[in-house]
């Protein structure tokens, strides 16, 4: 569809169309700027089922896991 085209378009380009409040940070897609503000709270949602560890994103929890 023409929004996941215009998403793409934006990938190629320096134009950030989301920015961070906290710190300035720009972003191409809303969901990347969701994960960064999660630096600036500490909210890591993601916890380990083994050892109870949490993580601010399901790709460093699924790398952790890789490791037990």
């Amino acid at each position: 569809t023409s929004s996941f085209l215009l998403l793409h378009y934006h990938s190629h380009t320096k134009e950030r169309l989301y920015r961070c409040s906290n710190c300035g940070k720009g972003f191409n897609r809303n969901c990347t700027l969701v994960k960064h503000w999660r630096i600036h709270t500490g909210e890591r949602p993601y916890e380990c089922p083994e050892c109870g560890k949490s993580f601010s994103s399901n790709s460093n929890l699924n790398q952790h896991l890789r490791r037990h």
